[in-house]
């Protein structure tokens, strides 16, 4: 085997000779390969930082789709927030009207509630106590049985135009011209309707809730009938000048228990005038009534108070 190799480089100006061992030509190849090794993993390495780039592309090009989706549901969020916003401070604004507007009806129908009451609270307790009158207005006598009224006889004892003597007059007289309607003065049934021989000529007689019963004499004319159901406003017929009369005229009662009452606080009770009729007529026991009357109208079934947590009588 040959330990050395001869290298001749020609040229212009002469030739040289080199000789190269076989170690050296060793330590060239050996040089050789590790540049070739090198060129391949650098071009290794070159193209898979290639691949990487182009993935860390892809990537950032979904993440900047994304921010761009997120930016878009911010600002659809925002604009959201903007309208709940609104649609709060317009309900802040209704529920401080509403509160005004109970206040006014709750001083209306006669109540003082505390402060820090709940809305819903005194909204439950105004509609209770709103029914409660709405219901005994209706269902006992209450109002005038004429549109225009002006009495001009009143309960009590008086010298009797016909008779000429002292005795007790068992109603109101209220002035009406043969021919003015007359209304029932609150929901009941008729139980007399026609001429009656105890001098109040045609009579309409209704029986009502708890006992009450009002008479209307010395009608004219009758538009209901016996067994008829009438509500509060209704027509029952129109005033007279029949049976034992001086002039033409409504003679109206109301008894309780059939007994005879002044029906002056009854005509003048109202929701204006709502405590009248307790203070003038001490002959019923109304807080008997009165619960009673709770227990006919209960709450409604859906209290306001079940249908939202409660909210404080004024907003902030």
């Amino acid at each position: 085997m040959r330990e050395h190799y001869g290298i001749t480089i020609t040229s212009y100006s002469g030739a040289r000779h080199y000789t190269v061992t076989q170690l050296m030509r060793r330590f060239m190849a050996g040089i050789a390969i590790f540049i070739a090794t090198c060129f391949l993993g650098g071009f290794l390495a070159i193209y898979f930082l290639s691949y990487q780039l182009n993935s860390l592309n892809g990537e950032v090009i979904e993440l900047q789709e994304y921010q761009a989706l997120v930016k878009e549901k911010n600002e659809s969020l925002l604009r959201q927030q903007k309208l709940l916003q609104a649609t709060v401070e317009e309900k802040v604004a209704a529920l401080s009207v509403m509160s005004d507007e109970l206040g006014t009806i709750e001083t209306m129908i006669g109540l003082s509630p505390e402060p820090e009451t709940a809305l819903y609270q005194r909204l439950d307790t105004a509609s209770q106590t709103a029914s409660e009158k709405r219901f005994m207005l209706s269902t006992i006598p209450s109002g005038y049985p004429l549109a225009e009224a002006y009495v001009t006889s009143r309960f009590g004892m008086r010298n009797h135009p016909v008779l000429g003597r002292m005795a007790l007059h068992g109603g109101a007289d209220l002035r009406a011209s043969i021919g003015t309607p007359v209304y029932a003065t609150a929901d009941g049934v008729v139980e007399w309707a026609g001429m009656n021989d105890s001098g109040f000529g045609r009579l309409v007689k209704l029986d009502h809730n708890f006992g009450f019963t009002t008479l209307y004499g010395h009608l004219n004319k009758t538009a209901v009938s016996i067994g008829d159901y009438v509500r509060q406003g209704d027509l029952l017929g129109y005033s007279g000048n029949t049976g034992m009369s001086s002039a033409p005229h409504l003679h109206y009662e109301v008894r309780h228990l059939h007994r005879r009452l002044a029906p002056g606080p009854f005509m003048e009770w109202s929701w204006e005038n709502y405590d009248v009729l307790f203070t003038r007529e001490g002959k019923i026991k109304w807080d008997s009534l009165a619960k009673t009357l709770r227990k006919q109208t209960v709450a409604p079934e859906r209290r306001w108070s079940q249908l939202a947590p409660p909210l404080s009588a004024t907003s902030s």
